[in-house]
């Protein structure tokens, strides 16, 4: 199998909504998929964007994404990155594409002189946190993620 890390671009906005689908069934998480097309090309082709993808692509056909942001760690005074999402298409895994996505990823935070690589993986995952642990990374103990959502996002935005 041969494939190509890249940047997404415009073209790719209905393969990664194909793919962000996927990913959700995967979690079983596909009722709260509300992105669309218009969406994607908002959040990844906008001017500046503040949310990036990159692609795994084989003969021309999308089959796995990175999605990633920039994040901030106040102690060390340097940026990193966060990775919200890495997918690859179940007939495509073991062919080492994940782990190009995270050296690809990695390889951009040491070229910018990034202090962390940081990402959540879902408990029950285990296959993903074996790979996970299987290249060096560790889990951050001690820390809990919050979340504002939905409702009580809108009603702590809109308080005064």
């Amino acid at each position: 199998m041969s494939f190509v890390i890249r940047s997404a671009k415009p073209s790719d906005a209905s393969a990664i909504l194909r793919l962000i689908k996927a990913l959700a069934e995967y979690e079983r998480l596909l009722d709260e998929v509300v992105n669309d097309e218009a969406l994607v090309r908002e959040t990844f082709f906008a001017p500046n964007p503040k949310s990036f993808c990159d692609i795994a692509e084989e003969a021309g056909e999308a089959i796995g994404f990175a999605i990633w942001f920039y994040s901030y760690s106040t102690f060390t005074g340097r940026h990193g990155i966060y990775l919200e999402d890495l997918y690859v298409a179940p007939e495509h895994r073991g062919a080492g594409i994940g782990k190009a996505f995270l050296k690809n990823l990695a390889e951009r935070c040491v070229r910018e002189k990034l202090t962390r690589f940081e990402w959540s993986v879902l408990d029950w995952n285990e296959p993903s946190i074996g790979f996970y642990r299987s290249l060096g990374a560790v889990p951050v103990d001690g820390w809990t993620r919050y979340r504002l959502a939905s409702e009580a996002l809108e009603r702590i935005g809109a308080e005064r």
